[in-house]
């Protein structure tokens, strides 16, 4: 049973999080970033029950984060694709790995999957960056800021945050 959404809050977060769903539709995505493309495979990578999986795939089309595609005819096949949008979802996928493999999440053996550079086969990982210099900066250096869309309860939030830094 899904609880009420976030329709009408004023943040990106919520946004996302909305868009998504759940965790097994994070699970789907992750395995969409993998290059699976089919319910079975979805449902073998999972083990999520038919039920769940075709209504997250269909909360996922809704929200644009996949595309569904026939692949066969006689009897109709599909085989589901990460939009544009639903691409950029996968930076979120990353920082969770990122962070589940620097904490050591899924035990002492070491981190289940790495992503690695094509090119040089060195790990990669997401990183905070100045949006104007390209030069990175330490979370602890990062501090929150109304933004174009900012409403009393954003502006409050950051209020709280200024107050407790000084």
């Amino acid at each position: 049973m899904r609880s009420k959404g976030f329709e009408g809050m004023a943040c990106s977060i919520a946004g996302v999080l909305d868009a998504v769903g759940d965790r097994w539709a994070m699970l789907i995505l992750r395995d969409l970033g993998l290059g699976l493309s089919r319910y079975e495979d979805f449902r073998r990578s999972t083990g999520v029950t038919n039920a769940t999986l075709s209504d997250r795939l269909r909360q996922l089309e809704q929200n644009e984060l996949i595309e569904r595609r026939q692949y066969q005819t006689s009897p109709d096949r599909y085989e589901y694709v990460l939009t544009r949008k639903g691409r950029d979802i996968i930076l979120v996928i990353q920082a969770l790995l990122q962070v589940g493999d620097k904490w050591a999440i899924t035990g002492e053996a070491g981190p289940p999957l790495k992503f690695v550079d094509g090119a040089t086969g060195h790990g990669v990982k997401l990183a905070l960056l100045d949006e104007k210099t390209g030069e990175r900066v330490r979370m602890t250096d990062v501090r929150p800021r109304p933004g174009p869309g900012a409403d009393d309860l954003v502006r409050w939030r950051v209020a709280k945050f200024e107050n407790k830094s000084n």
